[in-house]
C-alpha cells in the first residue's frame, strides 16, 4: 500500500477509531488501572499506610488462608451450582422462545412479543430486587395470594429458604435475560434460506417437520457458538441479582464468591483475603474463558481478532 493509500485508509476508518475511544478509555480506567491493587493479596495491608506504603509482605499467605477458610468450599460450590442452573436454562429457553416467535405469522404480533420479552433485560436489578422482594413475600406478595387462593398452597418463603432461594434466583434471571438470547437466535433463523422451507413444504413437511430438520440444523453453528462462549461464565453467578435478594437467612445455598468478597472487604474490613479470593476467581475465569474460546474456535471457526 502507498503513502498516500495509508492515509486515505486512515483517514476513512478515523471516525471508527473515535467511536471506540470512550469505550477503551473506560475500560482503562476501570479495569486496568485497578489491577494496581492485586499487590494488596500479598501483602498484610493497612489502609493508613496506603496502596505504595510501606506494607508487610506476606507472599502465599493469604492464598493458604483463604484455602483454610471454613465456608469457602459452601462459596464454591454455590457459585458453581448457581451459574451452571443459569447456563443451562438462560440458553434452552431463548432457543425455544426464539423458534416459537418465529413461527408467529403475524408480523404485528411478532414484533410485540420481541419487545416484550426484551424490555426486562435493560431493567437494573436494583430495581427489580425491589419488585420481586414485593411480589414475592409470604404475607402480602401476590404470588403466594394466587398460589393460595388457586391451590391451597401454605405462604412459602421464597428468598428467605434454602430450598428456594437458588430456584428464584435462577427463575428470575432467565426471566429477565432470555430476550437478549432470543435477538440472537432469531438473527441466526433469518439467515436461514427460505427456499430450504419452500422445498419441505411440497415434499408435505409439517411445522414440527421444518424446525427439526430445518430451523434447528440452521441455528447449529450459532447454538454451539453461544454454548461454548457461556462457559466462560462459570464462576459469575451474578453479584448484582444475589446482592439485592439474598439475607443472612439463605447464605448457605446463596452466598457465592462474588458476595463473599464484598463481605470480606467491604464489611468486614480483611482487604488483603478479599483481594486473594478476588485474584484466585479472576485467575480461574481467565483459564476457563480461554478454553471456551478455544473451543468456539475449534468447532465454530470463531476467534476474537
Amino acid at each position: 500500500m502507498t503513502k498516500n493509500g495509508t492515509l486515505r485508509y486512515y483517514k476513512r476508518q478515523m471516525p471508527l477509531y473515535l467511536m471506540i475511544l470512550p469505550a477503551i478509555l473506560l475500560v482503562t480506567i476501570f479495569n486496568y488501572v485497578p489491577m494496581a491493587g492485586i499487590v494488596i493479596a500479598f501483602e498484610k495491608f493497612i489502609p493508613a499506610k496506603g496502596l505504595f506504603g510501606d506494607q508487610k509482605w506476606v507472599g502465599l499467605e493469604n492464598f493458604i488462608k483463604l484455602l483454610k477458610y471454613p465456608d469457602i468450599d459452601r462459596v464454591l460450590f454455590n457459585t458453581v451450582y448457581i451459574s451452571f442452573l443459569k447456563i443451562i436454562f438462560g440458553f434452552i429457553i431463548p432457543i425455544v422462545i426464539a423458534i416459537m416467535i418465529n413461527e408467529v405469522r403475524n408480523k404485528s404480533l411478532r414484533r410485540s412479543i420481541q419487545t416484550a420479552v426484551y424490555l426486562p433485560f435493560f431493567l437494573s436489578w436494583v430495581v427489580l430486587g425491589g419488585i420481586f422482594i414485593d411480589i414475592l413475600s409470604p404475607q402480602t406478595g401476590v404470588v403466594n395470594q394466587l398460589l393460595n387462593k388457586l391451590f391451597g398452597v401454605k405462604p412459602i418463603f421464597f428468598l428467605g429458604s434454602n430450598d428456594w432461594f437458588v430456584p428464584t434466583l435462577v427463575i428470575t434471571h432467565v426471566w429477565k435475560e432470555f430476550g437478549f438470547g432470543t435477538v440472537v437466535f432469531l438473527a441466526s433463523i433469518t439467515n436461514i434460506d427460505p427456499q430450504l422451507y419452500e422445498s419441505a413444504l411440497m415434499d408435505g413437511a409439517n411445522r414440527f417437520h421444518l424446525i427439526r430438520y430445518i430451523t434447528l440444523p440452521g441455528m447449529r453453528m450459532v447454538i454451539v457458538l453461544v454454548g461454548v462462549l457461556s462457559l466462560g461464565n462459570i464462576l459469575n453467578a451474578g453479584f448484582d441479582q444475589v446482592f439485592n435478594l439474598y439475607s443472612p437467612v439463605v447464605y448457605r445455598s446463596g452466598d457465592i464468591l462474588d458476595t463473599f468478597v464484598y463481605r470480606l472487604g467491604i464489611v468486614q474490613a480483611q482487604y488483603s483475603l478479599a483481594t486473594a479470593v478476588g485474584l484466585f476467581k479472576s485467575v480461574v475465569s481467565c483459564i476457563i474463558i480461554s478454553f471456551s474460546y478455544f473451543l468456539a474456535f475449534r468447532y465454530t471457526d470463531y476467534r476474537i481478532f
